[in-house]
This record gives structure tokens, C-alpha cells and sequence, in this order.
């Protein structure tokens, strides 16, 4: 059954499409708004000083960028590594990458040394434009960028070649024509977290990024003139091809669940702030900020939550912030083909919020018109063609795969990581997300957890969102995690908790509270067969949201207890 609104791509052999031209197109007519807004310094009292750039200034830097870059020999198609931290240079930059043809290379420097170090191996790239940190990884690990010819450092260049940024910027026209570029054309390389296995490059299209700029415009009904907090540094990119003033958030964008969250509401005060999206691990933070002194964040229209199950309690605590018609909105996607689907807090918490308490799974809404979604029988193997043979019946579990103008159709030289996620059908392709669930008698999309992480037992499957749920019930319980020790079919399911700080159980009130918790399961059909529970003091997350739990670890380190 696929999405009643659902779309054939656009014909992207032949449509024109520089993604970059947003750029232009806002400052030709919003040209005078805020572009880009940071926190440039704190006084000696902690308050914030801004700084900011208009979108004719945004424009006219970003074309310098690309005068000063094609100068120096950047052309079309070259691969470039982007490391520079969020502001005005992250976004004129890459719009400047854009502009020229070039291909910009995105990965996460949270996700440590050593994987970052591969998937750099992985793209073989042939230019870097970084931050004179980033340039001494790369002096002191040379055999990871033997490819790369060409260098650029963004600030004070140290003992390395190459011209700066600021050098090739200084005499630099301010007009820049973009490369004319197809909607197949390959925009960047943006690289999955590796929170359920290595990271993988996935290749966009120029007509991608477009389609996901009209996806998200539409369905939340954004507007130009309006003001973004974007928590995830990417989607500064969103917002400034969408019109809206981006205002970069004082926090580190590698560790979201270290974020102070009084900065995060002054910024929202301080530049009334209309939309914002994050991870989890940061809203949880804000929420729980503004319910302790009562703070009300009245500019706001919609937070975006999004990068891993949102709690329940998480999204009633904001509601409590916000006023009148605003909301929260859960949008379910994933590097791969991002908007998928999307529900708003308050259709959550008419009825379906009990459901997810109950073991049903995690609504995550409707398909995104422009998105099909199919639910199919959930399979380790490739599938190389598609077959409608391929569907389950409504409302039994499968795993999801996806279609449309924002879904991608390969990882950067990793053929076998391609067939294992993509089906090809005529002249589109499903990908194949990952995630089992399925879709109820309304439409609706019911997440239950990674396909990676169910736990086959001897008598059944089991899923991990499903049976946490009823764990997570327990009000000294902050987030559990099912765990399955043991070779796939005859596995032994674990549920490990995690307690709310202050809460983990010691003496005589770990065995009271292992009975309460495996009351609890009994309870429940879902979790009848867990006889197993684990503590562990703080779950290990991923590096991008900080709010995806590391199953895997969890796993090997419960089957480590129990052994």
C-alpha cells in the first residue's frame, strides 16, 4: 500500500538544479533580513554580544568564497572536506561549494579519531577546507589524505602549505554565476553517525536537497522572515535556502546532551526565535529548564525533535512552554531520506501516546506527501528487484522502506552497503531504512525499533521499543534498553535500565526493584519471556544526537554480567 500522495521522481537526467541558488534567490528578496546571527562574546556578566550577517551579505561573502576557491583551482565534481565549526563561514562556505560544483564532504568530528580517520580513507578526497585543528589532524595522520591536492585553512594557518580563507577571499569579486548543475548531479557526501554500524558516505543529489527544502517548507508551513534556532548545524542550510534567519546556538554541536540550556532559551528570548530542531538530548535538557522555573518560550511556533525515540514526558514538558497554537513535531527520517514521515505532539497525546505505553510501538505519524512508504516482510538478505509480493498485511510488523524525491540511491564507494539497502524499481529506487514497524488501520506509521536490534528468541521475535516501553513506566526508570545474549534465534532477552540520577537501586532495593520491573513485563505479552535485568549507570548514546543507544555495547557488555 503506498502513500495516497506519493510522487515519481522528477525527471533528474534533465532538470537544471544548483541547490545553491536558494542562496541568491533569498537575497534578492529578503536581502536586508538576518542571514546568520551569532554569539560572538560574553561580557563580563555572562550576557551575549551577536554578531550578524544580512543575506546580501551572506551572498556576497559566499561568492567571494567561490571566486577565491575557483581561483585557487577548485572545480566541478572535486570531493572537499568540510571541517569549520557553525557561523558565518560554515554556511557561506558550503553554499560556495555548492556554487562551484564541487562536492562537500560532511562527517561528524564527534564520532572520534580513529573512525573519522576511515571514512576520510573511504571518500578519497582531493581538497580540504578546515580549521587549523582539523589541519593538524591531518599533518599528523598524512597517510588518510595522500589524495587531497588541495588545501585551505579557515583562520590562522600554522605550519603547513596553502593559502588561508581570508587570503583568497580579500580581492575576490562578490559576483559569482553558480554552475549550471543537474538535479542527478552529486551535491555532497554526508555520512551516517555509524550508531548501528560503521559510518557510511551518502551521496545527494542537487535535486534531493531541493526536494527536501520544499518537503519541510510545506508541510510545517514555514515562512520567509522567520527566525531558526537550528541545534544540528546542517540544517543551518535549511534555513537560509528557506528564507528564515539562522541564529547559531552557543553550545557544542558534537555534544548535544551537554548543552546549557539557559543559553538555548536566551537565544530564543533574546531573537524570538519562531522554529527550532534538535536532538532529544538537548530538548530534554530545555524542557526540564523551563518547567523547573517556570519559563515560557511564548515566539516559538514548532520544535523539531528529531534523531531517536522522543519520551513522552520530554514533549509534555515543552508543551508546557509553549503558547497557543504551538506545537511539537517528531519528524522520523534518516540520513538516507529525510522527511519520511512526521506527527505533531498534540495528535501523540490523543489516545496513541497510551498505545506506546502499552507496547504497540512509537507513532512517528503519516508519510510526508511526496513520500511512499511500504512495509515489507523483514529480511538480513539484499533484494535486488522490487515485487508488491514483497508487502506484509496492514498492521503486521515489517521493515520499512522508503520512495520518493528525498530518498537517496547509494553510499560512496561501498557497493555491498548499496545493495544491502537499496531495491531497485524502474525508475526509482526504495531504500531500505532500517527500521521495523507497521502501519495501522488510519495510515499511521508505528515505529518498533531497529531491525538490527530485534532479539529472536527460541519461541519469537521481539522488538526493542515495544518491550522498553513498559519497562520505562516505572517512575524511577529514565530510559531501559532490550538486549538479546546469545546467537540470533535461540537468544536470551535482557532488558537493561537505567535509572534517573539519584535513583540506582543499592542492597536490598536492587532485588526490590527487579521484582517490580519484571511485574511490570508480566504484565504485558511483549515482555513476558524477560526473566533478566540488568542496571547500568549511563547508557552509551551516539556521537550525533547523543540519544540513540549503543545496543550493540549494551549487548556485549550485558552478556559480560551474565556470564
Amino acid at each position: 500500500m503506498t502513500n495516497a500522495t506519493s510522487e515519481r521522481p522528477i525527471d533528474a537526467t534533465t532538470a537544471t538544479c544548483n541547490i545553491a541558488a536558494h542562496l541568491p534567490r533569498m537575497a534578492a528578496t529578503v536581502g536586508e533580513q538576518a542571514g546568520v546571527i551569532v554569539t560572538a562574546s560574553r561580557d563580563s556578566g555572562g550576557r551575549p554580544r551577536y554578531a550578524q550577517l544580512t543575506f546580501t551579505e551572506l551572498e556576497a561573502l559566499s561568492n567571494r568564497y567561490a571566486n577565491g576557491l575557483s581561483g585557487y583551482g577548485f572545480e566541478p565534481g572535486m570531493r572537499v572536506l568540510l571541517m569549520v565549526r557553525p557561523g558565518f563561514d560554515f554556511v557561506a562556505l558550503v553554499f560556495a561549494l555548492f556554487k562551484l560544483g564541487t562536492v562537500p564532504v560532511m562527517i561528524d568530528p564527534g564520532m572520534g579519531a580513529r573512525r573519522l580517520l576511515e571514512c576520510i580513507r573511504q571518500v578519497e578526497l582531493q581538497a580540504f577546507v578546515g580549521i587549523p585543528l582539523a589541519h593538524l589532524m591531518r599533518v599528523l595522520k598524512p597517510g588518510s589524505f595522500r589524495s587531497v591536492k588541495k588545501v585551505v585553512t579557515v583562520g590562522r594557518r600554522w605550519l603547513w602549505g596553502g593559502p588561508t580563507l581570508r587570503q583568497l577571499a580579500a580581492k575576490a569579486s562578490e559576483v559569482f554565476e553558480p554552475v549550471a548543475m543537474r538535479a542527478c548531479d552529486t551535491a555532497a557526501i554526508l555520512f551516517t553517525s555509524g550508531s548501528t554500524g560503521p559510518a557510511k558516505g551518502v551521496v545527494y543529489e542537487h535535486g534531493m536537497f531541493d526536494a527536501q527544502v520544499r518537503l519541510i517548507q510545506s508541510r510545517y508551513g514555514i515562512e520567509p522572515g522567520e527566525v531558526d534556532l537550528p541545534a544540528f548545524p546542517l540544517f543551518a542550510l535549511f534555513s537560509t535556502a528557506m528564507g528564515m534567519t539562522s541564529v547559531i546556538p552557543d553550545m557544542d554541536p558534537s555534544r548535544p546532551a551537554q548543552v546549557n540550556p539557559a543559553h538555548i532559551v536566551e537565544a530564543i528570548h533574546n531573537h524570538n526565535v519562531t522554529s527550532t530542531f534538535g536532538s532529544p538530548a538537548i530538548w530534554k535538557r530545555v524542557a526540564e529548564h523551563c518547567v523547573s522555573r517556570g519559563i515560557k518560550l511564548p515566539s516559538l511556533r514548532r520544535i523539531l525533535v528529531a534523531g531517536a525515540p522522543v519520551p513522552g514526558h520530554v514533549i509534555e514538558q515543552l508543551h508546557k512552554a509553549l503558547s497557543g497554537d504551538a506545537d511539537v513535531h517528531t519528524p522520523y527520517g534518516a540520513t538516507e531520506s529525510l522527511p519520511v514521515a512526521s506527527i505533531s505532539g498534540r495528535e501523540l497525546f490523543d489516545g496513541l501516546a497510551d498505545k506506546t505505553r502499552a507496547g504497540k510501538g512509537f507513532c512517528v505519524g503519516r508519510a510526508i506527501d511526496g513520500v511512499a512508504v511500504r512495509v515489507i516482510g523483514i529480511s538480513d538478505k539484499p533484494i535486488a528487484r522490487w515485487s508488491d509480493d514483497l508487502d506484509v498485511a496492514e498492521g503486521s510488523i515489517g521493515e520499512f522502506v522508503v520512495a520518493g524525491d528525498v530518498v537517496t540511491k547509494a553510499y560512496f564507494g561501498l557497493p555491498e552497503a548499496t545493495a544491502g539497502s537499496k531495491i531497485a524499481d524502474g525508475d526509482r529506487t526504495w531504500h531500505r531504512i532500517g527500521d521495523v514497524g507497521y502501519r495501522d488501520a488510519e495510515g499511521r506509521l508505528w515505529f518498533c525499533g531497529r531491525k538490527a536490534h530485534r532479539v529472536v528468541t527460541s519461541a519469537g521475535t521481539m522488538y526493542s521499543v515495544c518491550c522498553e516501553a513498559i519497562f520505562s513506566e516505572h517512575p524511577d526508570v529514565y530510559r531501559s534498553a532490550l538486549v538479546g545474549v546469545g546467537p540470533k534465534g535461540d537468544q536470551t532477552p535482557v532488558m537493561v535500565v537505567e535509572p534517573f540520577s539519584g535513583k540506582f537501586p543499592k542492597g536490598e532495593r536492587t532485588a526490590a526493584m527487579t521484582d517490580e520491573l519484571l511485574s511490570l513485563g508480566a504484565g504485558c505479552p511483549e515482555t513476558k519471556p524477560i526473566r533478566q535485568i540488568l542496571f547500568h549507570e549511563s547508557f552509551p548514546v551516539d556521537v550525533r544526537h547523543n540519544a540513540k543507544i549503543n545496543r550493540e555495547q549494551l549487548a556485549d557488555w550485558a552478556g559480560g554480567r551474565l556470564s
